[in-house]
């Protein structure tokens, strides 16, 4: 299996620009970028910040305010806080960590991405196993334990390595070239849908394949149970400013800025004229429905001590919510 990963990944594998480099910077910030986030989508922001942050050092002295504007729009805002925090351990560390432990004690780095750094930046030889991994070995080896238990998550880390050590147990650039391998296969030709099984170069030893049960596998355990919430925003606008307040921790969103938010729709002032009703805004524990009201007036309202006035010009500079930024767009 190893080798003809390999071999596929040679003429499949896809060109991303973080692999055209051996700077640990670069595919760690793609590393945390990708967390949660496809491919298509990170690319993006990945080129953006490194534009603008080209170095970890750069990064490091960059504000927290501003490392969350550039993450606007990627959701799972702890990833740029923990991202901004790593920067400065890597700053005062001196040099980027190139061991596994060292690795793991940078803030937001799991063992999966630990393993991802290690063996592409470092060739490292230590096994990555994320979605793409347990679905192409789930498949492969025919394996039902539910990806998500703790029984689970053993016997594939496991599997992942042995598979890894049947090409190398050293530094050596086959650790990188076969976790990205198997990465990419999982993404491009196992894929969880409609996987492209008559063109696999694995068919003839694919042990879920032989016995059909292809679309089966992996098994994960439904545990997620999804919250509903519903949102009520005053946006204030009183001679060309507004007010806003950063959320604060223990919540969505934290660290970042957003309107007037009340408890209940009595709280609303007669003035008001409601904008939106009911916008809905998928996040993946909690579905969210925002009532979004305009208040027009002359005199600033009095209003809890964490809120601040700015221009309304001034908004693109504070770090909004991708749903806040829809409702605003709605004035």
């Amino acid at each position: 299996m190893s080798v003809a990963l390999l071999e596929w990944f040679r003429d499949n594998g896809r060109d991303l620009p973080w692999r055209q480099t051996h700077d640990p910077y670069a595919i760690w910030l793609s590393e945390i970028i990708l967390q949660q986030t496809q491919v298509k989508q990170g690319w993006d922001y990945w080129e953006r910040f490194m534009r603008r942050w080209p170095t970890v050092q750069d990064l490091a002295a960059a504000t927290e305010d501003e490392v969350l504007r550039e993450w606007q729009g990627l959701g799972y805002y702890s990833r740029a806080r923990n991202l901004h925090y790593a920067a400065k351990q890597i700053v005062e560390l001196g040099h980027f960590p190139d061991t596994l432990e060292e690795i793991k004690k940078l803030k937001g780095v799991g063992d999966y991405t630990a393993a991802a750094i290690a063996s592409i930046a470092f060739n490292l030889p230590v096994a990555v196993v994320d979605g793409n991994v347990y679905r192409v070995l789930a498949r492969y080896f025919g394996i039902d334990t539910p990806i998500n238990t703790t029984e689970g998550k053993k016997i594939f880390a496991a599997l992942a390595q042995d598979q890894l050590s049947l090409l190398t147990t050293d530094r050596s650039p086959l650790a990188s070239q076969y976790n990205q391998a198997i990465m990419d296969f999982g993404a491009i030709q196992c894929t969880p849908q409609s996987p492209h099984c008559d063109s696999c170069p694995l068919m003839d030893s694919c042990l879920s394949l032989r016995e059909g049960r292809v679309e089966e596998l992996p098994v994960k355990l439904k545990t997620l149970k999804i919250r509903e919430r519903h949102l009520i925003y005053i946006y204030i606008r009183c001679k060309g400013q507004t007010a806003i307040h950063r959320r604060g921790a223990g919540d969505i969103w934290q660290g970042l800025w957003e309107p007037l938010l009340v408890d209940a729709e009595s709280a609303v002032p007669p003035m008001a004229r409601l904008l939106r009703k009911n916008v809905k805004h998928v996040l993946t524990h909690q579905v969210l429905y925002a009532n979004f009201y305009l208040l027009e007036t002359d005199q600033q309202p009095e209003l809890p001590s964490d809120y601040i006035w700015i221009a309304e010009t001034d908004l693109d500079n504070y770090a909004l919510p991708r749903l806040i930024e829809n409702l605003i767009a709605s004035i």
